[in-house]
């Protein structure tokens, strides 16, 4: 047992007999190129283990090299081909011609229509814009019931009416709106003054019953009155001529009924009369006459009554 532990002692101290390598210069040069590409592989596939296990902030995989500096040596990442086809523009060349549609380069665009369209867009933006209020109170309009500044604007660019919409509300029987119909049925007016915008202006709105029907025209009710009352005089002479023209409506009424009343009875009698000449009256017809590939007429002596006889 002694002997054995010396002799591994003995050979555990003794210096190893085989001889080291001797490597030229080509090959440490060779060895230490080895060395470092394995170095650059073994951190390379640590990046991209830590790239792909740790999402971005919108929870997509993050481009290889995006977050460690080394993009010029990463590929890019291949389109997916389900997305279709599509075209590139470049923007930077293209002309917003105003209208909707981006022309390339080399197309020309009509300035002269660019600028009038420019134009009549500003001034629908101007009709449609409520007029400011000043600073100078004796400079804005003012209402011509309460002296508000607040007036209904709609009123005042269809009608020219200065007028609150309080004040509207609280005098429908000055500010409410009247339809064609009602103008011509109240207040007998015809349909060329209803017609005519600078003698009466009005309001063009469709019509509620059926989107095919012609707009309806309302008008102010004062603005109506006024031009009833210089038409006619007073308001008791567009009475008068309002119960004549119904009395003369009615009176024609009358007349056009009895006119068919009497032309009924007139049916009737003669209807009768002939029902009563038919049953009392006996044709006598006389000889066939006219005859005609076999089929003559018999008329007869009495009334002149014709019926056809076919001869065998």
């Amino acid at each position: 047992m002694g002997d054995s532990n010396a002799e591994a002692s003995t050979s555990a101290q003794a210096p190893s007999t085989v001889p080291p390598l001797a490597l030229t210069v080509e090959q440490r040069k060779q060895v230490e190129l080895n060395r470092l590409r394995a170095k650059a592989t073994q951190r390379q596939r640590e990046q991209d283990a830590a790239t792909t296990s740790n999402p971005n902030a919108n929870n997509k995989r993050t481009i290889n090299g995006a977050n460690n500096g080394s993009s010029s040596s990463s590929k890019p990442l291949k389109r997916d081909s389900r997305l279709g086809k599509y075209f590139e523009y470049d923007l930077s060349k293209m002309v917003n011609s105003k209208a909707g549609f981006l022309l390339a380069e080399g197309d020309t665009v009509d300035e002269d229509l660019v600028r009038k369209e420019k134009e009549r867009e500003l001034q629908r933006r101007m009709q449609e814009m409520e007029p400011p209020i000043l600073l100078d109170p004796s400079l804005n309009p003012k209402c011509r019931e309460c002296g508000t500044v607040d007036i209904n604007q709609m009123y005042r660019k269809v009608f020219g009416c200065l007028v609150c919409k309080k004040c509207e509300e609280e005098n429908p029987d000055k500010y409410s709106l009247l339809t064609k119909t009602e103008c011509k049925e109240d207040y007998l007016l015809t349909d060329p003054e209803l017609r005519d915008h600078e003698l009466l202006p009005h309001l063009l709105k469709a019509n509620p019953h059926k989107s095919t029907y012609a707009n309806m025209m309302l008008y102010l009710r004062y603005q109506i009155e006024e031009f009833a009352w210089k038409k006619w005089g007073t308001p008791e002479a567009l009475d008068e001529e309002y119960e004549r023209r119904t009395a003369a409506k009615k009176k024609k009424k009358n007349k056009k009924f009895e006119e068919s009343l009497r032309e009924l009875r007139r049916r009737t009698k003669e209807t009768i009369w002939q029902r009563h000449q038919d049953e009392d009256h006996k044709h006598e017809f006389g000889e066939v006459e006219d005859v005609v590939n076999g089929v003559g007429q018999q008329v007869c002596q009495g009334c002149g009554f014709s019926v056809e006889v076919e001869l065998l």
